[in-house]
């Protein structure tokens, strides 16, 4: 079994990650709310693998009460922007890299995203 600290990279922030982490602003009841977290995961890892590695960190240190659940995972793999000047040379690339979509189950949320 891989190592869940080397599945999961790193969260990706940015305004739409940090809109859907919120979940639905239309939804006013707390407990009914859905949220998605996007995180960078390893480019070998699968749906299966990214799901257990989530719920393995964030449920570690959790009471039976409180882990969570993850519901669904969805992944896009991201090409790598070409151009980059890299030093005084043109040319060069950033690498493909690979993100995952995260959704809990309703009315959960990760208290220590992107810290």
């Amino acid at each position: 079994m891989k190592n869940p600290y080397t599945i999961i990279l790193r969260p990706h922030i940015t305004e739409k990650s940090m809109n859907l982490s919120l979940g639905d602003p239309r939804i006013v009841d707390e407990k009914d709310l859905v949220r998605k977290y996007t995180f960078i995961v390893d480019n070998n890892a699968n749906k299966i693998e990214i799901k257990r590695a989530i719920e393995f960190i964030y449920n570690k240190d959790a009471k039976k009460g409180d882990q969570i659940v993850v519901t669904s995972v969805r992944v896009l793999t991201m090409p790598g922007k070409k151009g980059r000047r890299v030093g005084a040379r043109a040319g060069g690339h950033k690498p493909d890299f690979k993100k995952a979509v995260v959704t809990l189950a309703k009315g959960q949320m990760l208290e220590d995203y992107g810290v």
